[in-house]
């Protein structure tokens, strides 16, 4: 059956039902990071956060999607990319943490929305070219593809989050995941593969060594801040 540009046979259906899978195995890393983003806002904004977050993230993948069978073969780019996603895992880390601590400062939702997006973008780059690739130049699957990903990361999101309020212990997998994940990009960059030609052992050994170093990190940088804050409270006791 035509319709416009393309037509309801069985390999559109069946690229049809390649993206919708995909959409939901990659959905979860970035729904960890809109969840733990979302988590230092009060909670009559978390949802909002949420909303907007997955929203402008998915808006930027549309318009990233045409280069990123390119970006993928860039030198520095995945390696840069899993760096920005360590240091955004401390700083979501930190900030949860905080906020349980009650130390934090106020955060707002467009602070949260460039922490996602900044992450999904750099986490985004071997999702975007699994669709387009499983899209075959189809441009109507390509869109549908990515735009699916916004209900999918809106709800798993909205879960994880929730799990995170009632236990905190998440927060550290949270974390540990985020690390993974960076350490993933970092290794399997082109000039780190070309030059490490690593192992699939050592590559594990990374994403280990990454996903404990965020939250040993978090917690080392917590205490630093958390020290300080404490030192003018027991001067103005002492005075």
């Amino acid at each position: 059956m035509d319709f416009g540009a393309f037509t309801f046979d069985l390999p559109f259906l069946s690229r049809l039902a390649s993206i919708v899978l995909i959409d939901l195995v990659l959905a979860g890393d970035n729904a960890v990071v809109i969840a733990m983003a979302v988590r230092a806002l009060p909670k009559d904004l978390r949802r909002k956060g949420i909303l907007f977050g997955a929203g402008a993230a998915v808006l930027l993948r549309v318009m990233a999607t045409f280069f990123v069978a390119q970006l993928l073969v860039m030198r520095y780019v995945k390696l840069t990319g899993g760096l920005v996603i360590l240091w955004i895992a401390v700083k979501l880390f930190l900030e949860d943490e905080e906020s349980v601590e009650g130390k934090g400062e106020a955060v707002t939702v467009w602070h949260a929305v460039r922490l996602i997006v900044i992450a999904d973008i750099s986490m985004s780059l071997d999702n975007m070219l699994a669709v387009g690739a499983a899209s075959n130049g189809n441009f109507f699957l390509l869109f549908f593809g990515l735009a699916l990903s916004i209900p999918f990361l809106v709800l798993a999101s909205g879960v994880l989050e929730m799990l995170m309020e009632r236990y905190p212990f998440i927060i550290y997998l949270g974390a540990a995941v985020l690390g993974r994940t960076g350490g993933e990009m970092i290794m399997t960059d082109p000039v780190v593969a070309g030059f490490l030609h690593p192992s699939r052992g050592l590559v594990y050994a990374v994403e280990t060594v990454c996903a404990l170093g965020v939250i040993v990190a978090g917690r080392l940088v917590l205490r630093r801040v958390l020290g300080r804050s404490v030192r003018p409270e027991k001067a103005d006791n002492g005075q």
